[in-house]
């Protein structure tokens, strides 16, 4: 019998081709990847994952059984200490304190990005919340998994690679794939096809992340500061 996760993979995995194929991701193991572009990911994805730790943690309280509530609770957790602990690393590499990476704007896809997990955290049903947080998860999974054997000659990148390659994380997402399988015994086919929805979404918004970064993407200067000062002036 099929597993839910293999009919989502099947929704998702060009998508996971895409990013595979980004320069972004393959810069990371073959020395291409500007460092600007490396700076601006990992600053935009230290905001990222605070607001990711806390759809997380509405994902707990949603939770249907204790182990879940534990385990989405942990990984709320585990999000908060990548970000003061792997990216304090590469803060410190790029030259910057911690007070002005926490400085830095938080950029369009950023913010829809994000906007959009906390949306369907609150608004939505436990399978749905679980289904908007699922992609980051694993997707970064995969992509490590598939990186790791190139590693890269970068420490910071390679760093990086190790992180969401290695068995921990591995062992971490599995443990969410199995809620997942469990969670679609029992979805309904309004339910299955809004947790499909979610999924897809929230891996394109993964690709968009990296190709975000890859642009160094800003916000229109025509909207920003006194721009947009004025117009509500207006």
């Amino acid at each position: 019998m099929e597993r839910f996760t293999d009919e989502l993979w099947q929704h998702i995995q060009g998508i996971y081709a895409a990013i595979l194929e980004h320069p972004f991701v393959t810069g990371l193991t073959d020395g291409t990847l500007p460092p600007e572009a490396f700076q601006h990911y990992v600053l935009q994805d230290a905001h990222y994952l605070r607001d990711y730790a806390r759809a997380l943690a509405i994902t707990a309280a949603k939770a249907t059984s204790e182990d879940e509530v534990v385990q989405f609770c942990q990984d709320a957790a585990g999000a908060i200490l990548v970000e003061r602990s792997l990216h304090a690393d590469f803060i410190s590499g790029f030259g910057l304190t911690e007070a002005q990476a926490a400085a830095t704007a938080v950029l369009p896809t950023t913010l829809a990005y994000s906007s959009y997990l906390l949306r369907v955290a609150h608004q939505g049903s436990y399978a749905e919340a679980v289904a908007a947080v699922l992609p980051c998860y694993w997707i970064y999974a995969r992509v490590g998994e598939a990186l790791l054997t190139g590693s890269s000659k970068d420490p910071l990148y390679r760093r990086w690679i190790e992180t969401y390659g290695g068995e921990e994380f591995q062992q971490i997402v599995q443990r969410v794939l199995d809620v997942v399988d469990r969670l679609g015994q029992d979805l309904s086919d309004r339910d299955r096809s809004a947790f499909i929805e979610h999924v897809v979404r929230t891996s394109q918004y993964e690709w968009m992340f990296w190709d975000a970064a890859w642009r160094r993407e800003q916000w229109p200067a025509e909207i920003a500061g006194s721009s947009v000062r004025g117009a509500l002036d207006g």
